[in-house]
C-alpha cells in the first residue's frame, strides 16, 4: 500500500486495498467555474509526495477570520499545530484502471474548505470510489480563490504582435474569497438560504464536469496540475453517484438531491436543516442516511429530518447517532488537537476520534453497498446498532466495542 509512514504527520490512514491518489481541479478561472479535489485510486508509488492538509498560507487566515481571532498571531500558532501535516494521498499520482468507479461528491461544512474532511474522502477512494471534494464559493468557506485577468494593454497598431491568450496562468491574478458574516441586524435564514441553492449548483456542476472528463472531453485545469486527466476516461460508473456532505453539507445533500437525479443517494452527517426550504422535503425521491453526532442535535433539527420520512415514497430514509461525538467529529481537526485543546473547542467528543471516524466510514460504506449496489465494500452485518426508520425514532445510539470489531448495521 501507499501509506506505510507512521509519523505524526498522518492525519489518517486509509483501511481499503487501495492506494489513494489526489489532484486539485479548476475550470473556469473565474468565481462562477468549479474547484474541487479529487480522490481517486491510484497506482501504488513508494516515493509520491504527500499534499499538506492546509494548502496555503491563504486558508490559515481564512480559518482566522471564521474564528474571528488576529491573523498574525493564528498564522503562527495554526502553522505550529497543523502545518506539518499531510494528506495520506499521493499527490497527482497516476490514476489506477481497474473498471469503472462509483462517484461521490463531497460538500464541506459552514468555515471549512475542500482539504479538511480528507479521513472521509480518502478511506471512499480506498474502497474504489472517486470522490469530488467540491470548496464552495458562497461565502460560506472559510477562504477560497479564483482569478481574474490581467488589465490588457491596448494594440499600438495593426502591425502589433498578436494579444498572448488572456487565460494562460501568466495572466491571471489570484483573488480570495473569505467567509461572510452576518451583518448586523441581518436576517440569517434569506442569506443560508440562497447559500445552500449555490451549493448545490455547484456539488452538480462538479458532477457535470467529472461526466465531461469521463466522456473523454478536453476539460483545461486552470491550475495545470501534474496528474493526466485524460487517463479518466470512462473510469466513472455513472449510474452510481452519490451526494455526501456535514452540517451545512448535510443541508446541500438534501438540495441536491432534490435539483439533481443524477445522484443516486445521499449521506449527511450530522446535517443543519435550517437552510432549507419547506418545500423541498416532499420533492426529495432518492434514499436518505443521516448520520448524526450526540451532542450537536437537537428537536427541531431532527424534526425537519423526520420530514423526508413521508409515506408519499417507498425510499429508505435511515438515520443513526454515533454515541459519543461531538459536531466537529466529521473532520479532520479532531484527530489533530490533543484532549485538552480538543475538549475546549469541541474538537472531540468522548469517544476515541479515531473510531468515531471509523463507525462513521463503515456505515456509510454499507449505506452506499446497498444503494449503489454490486461489489462495494463488504460490512458484516451485527446486532450493535438499536437503529429504526424515521417514523419509530428521533434517533438511534451506535453502540461502539472495541475499535477492530466494531460492525455496523445501517441497511
Amino acid at each position: 500500500r501507499f501509506i506505510s509512514g507512521q509519523g505524526q504527520d498522518q492525519v489518517w490512514i486509509p483501511k481499503g486495498p487501495n492506494a489513494v491518489g489526489c489532484s486539485d481541479f479548476m475550470m473556469d478561472h473565474t468565481v462562477e467555474g468549479t474547484f474541487f479535489r479529487l480522490y481517486y485510486p491510484c497506482v501504488v508509488s513508494d516515493n509520491a509526495e504527500k499534499p499538506d492538509w492546509i494548502p496555503c498560507k491563504g486558508y490559515f487566515y481564512g480559518l482566522a477570520d471564521f474564528m474571528k481571532i488576529n491573523r498574525g498571531l493564528s498564522e503562527k500558532i495554526f502553522n505550529y499545530l497543523f502545518g506539518s501535516f499531510k494528506i495520506p494521498a499521493a499527490l497527482n499520482g497516476s490514476y489506477k484502471q481497474n473498471g469503472k468507479y462509483p462517484v461521490v461528491i463531497f460538500s464541506h461544512g459552514l468555515g471549512a474548505f475542500r482539504t479538511l474532511y480528507s479521513a472521509i474522502c480518502t478511506e471512499l477512494a480506498s474502497q474504489g470510489f472517486i470522490v469530488a471534494s467540491v470548496e464552495h464559493r458562497d461565502e460560506s468557506a472559510s477562504a477560497t480563490y479564483f482569478y481574474h485577468q490581467k488589465p490588457q494593454e491596448p494594440e499600438k497598431d495593426e502591425a502589433s504582435p498578436p494579444k498572448p491568450n488572456p487565460e494562460a496562468p501568466e495572466n491571471l491574478v489570484e483573488e480570495w474569497m473569505y467567509y461572510r458574516s452576518l451583518k448586523p441586524g441581518e436576517s440569517e435564514f434569506p442569506l443560508r438560504n440562497k447559500q445552500v441553492k449555490q451549493r448545490a449548483d455547484e456539488c452538480i456542476k462538479a458532477l457535470d464536469t467529472l461526466i465531461q472528463i469521463n466522456a473523454g472531453k478536453n476539460m483545461e485545469n486552470v491550475l495545470q496540475t501534474e496528474f493526466d486527466w485524460t487517463t479518466l476516461e470512462n473510469s466513472m460508473d455513472l449510474c452510481r453517484i452519490a451526494v455526501m456532505g456535514h452540517s451545512f453539507g448535510g443541508a446541500t445533500v438534501v438540495e441536491a438531491l432534490c435539483k439533481d437525479v443524477n445522484f443516486k443517494c445521499g449521506i449527511a452527517l450530522d446535517a443543519w436543516m435550517f437552510p432549507l426550504d419547506e418545500e423541498i422535503y416532499v420533492r426529495v425521491k432518492q434514499p436518505i442516511f443521516f448520520i448524526n453526532s450526540e451532542k450537536f442535535q437537537w428537536a427541531g433539527n431532527i424534526s425537519r429530518m423526520r420530514k423526508l420520512d413521508s409515506s408519499s415514497t417507498s425510499m429508505q430514509r435511515k438515520m443513526i447517532t454515533i454515541k459519543g461525538t461531538v459536531h466537529q467529529s466529521f473532520p479532520d481537526f479532531t484527530f489533530l488537537t490533543g484532549n485538552w485543546i480538543g475538549k475546549i473547542l469541541k474538537l472531540k467528543g468522548e469517544i476515541d476520534p479515531q473510531v468515531g471516524i471509523d463507525l462513521c466510514n463503515r456505515a456509510s460504506l454499507a449505506f452506499l453497498q446497498r444503494h449503489l449496489g454490486k461489489d462495494l465494500y463488504r460490512v458484516h452485518l451485527v446486532q450493535q446498532v438499536h437503529q429504526t426508520s424515521l417514523d419509530h425514532s428521533n434517533v438511534s445510539i451506535l453502540k461502539y466495542f472495541h475499535f477492530y470489531t466494531t460492525v455496523i448495521q445501517c441497511i
